[in-house]
């Protein structure tokens, strides 16, 4: 495990970070007037922490295994995940094309601290096939034969920078409650209401992207 390859692959992490489903999540926690908020976002955050470091070495264990057996195996782990992600823009390049209501995000009735844990496993596991650097960042210690042990820890490295800004936005919650509260109500109304105007710039950039990302996928 090389300064370098660790080093992007941690530039990878903090740009998988930014992910807004989990971000959204904590943000609407905070905003949920729930008896022990601080306990549901901490657990919250486990189910991430957990569903990204174990499918990640899942991955990267059984993808290894595959290249040991046949050449070229693990290119699969690219396609796969940068042909999901091409569909799924292509998708949203057609949704620009005809206005439409935002949808108002709220937390299921069922959620509770108990359940905040298993939410967070679901929402990860949902949103990894378009964690693309995530992909890129196993591929990268697969190809550079990066031993089990090394990778493992590598992995829950990984797993701690996706979760840091959902813990940073956490602690300035708990610091700064209704000031935080504040402003994140603000953000959330603004993007949970009104209408999503049609833009055919945006669709031909988001068509574009997808274009990309497939040709990515499609590299031999």
């Amino acid at each position: 495990m090389t300064p370098v390859l660790l080093a992007g692959v941690a530039g990878l992490a903090l740009l998988d970070s930014l992910n807004p489903a989990t971000i959204l999540s904590i943000t609407l926690i905070l905003l949920a007037g729930l008896r022990r908020p601080v306990v549901s976002a901490l657990a919250f955050v486990l189910g991430a922490f957990a569903t990204v470091f174990t499918l990640g070495l899942a991955i990267f264990l059984s993808a290894g295994a595959a290249a040991d057996v046949v050449s070229g195996g693990v290119v699969w782990l690219r396609r796969i995940a940068f042909g999901v992600a091409a569909v799924a823009l292509l998708v949203a390049a057609f949704r620009r094309l005809r206005d439409r209501p935002r949808e108002g995000v709220t937390l299921p009735r069922w959620f509770s601290p108990v359940t905040a844990l298993p939410l967070g496993v679901m929402m990860t596991g949902a949103d990894l096939p378009n964690a693309f650097p995530y992909f890129i960042a196993i591929e990268r210690m697969i190809n550079a034969e990066v031993p089990a042990a090394t990778g493992a820890l590598v992995l829950a490295g990984y797993a701690l920078v996706y979760c840091l800004p959902c813990l940073v936005l956490l602690v300035l919650g708990i610091l700064f409650r209704e000031r935080v509260r504040l402003r994140l109500q603000v953000l959330v109304d603004r993007f949970s209401t009104g209408t999503v105007r049609r833009s055919a710039g945006a669709a031909v950039l988001l068509a574009l992207a997808a274009l990309g990302v497939a040709s990515v996928a499609a590299w031999p």
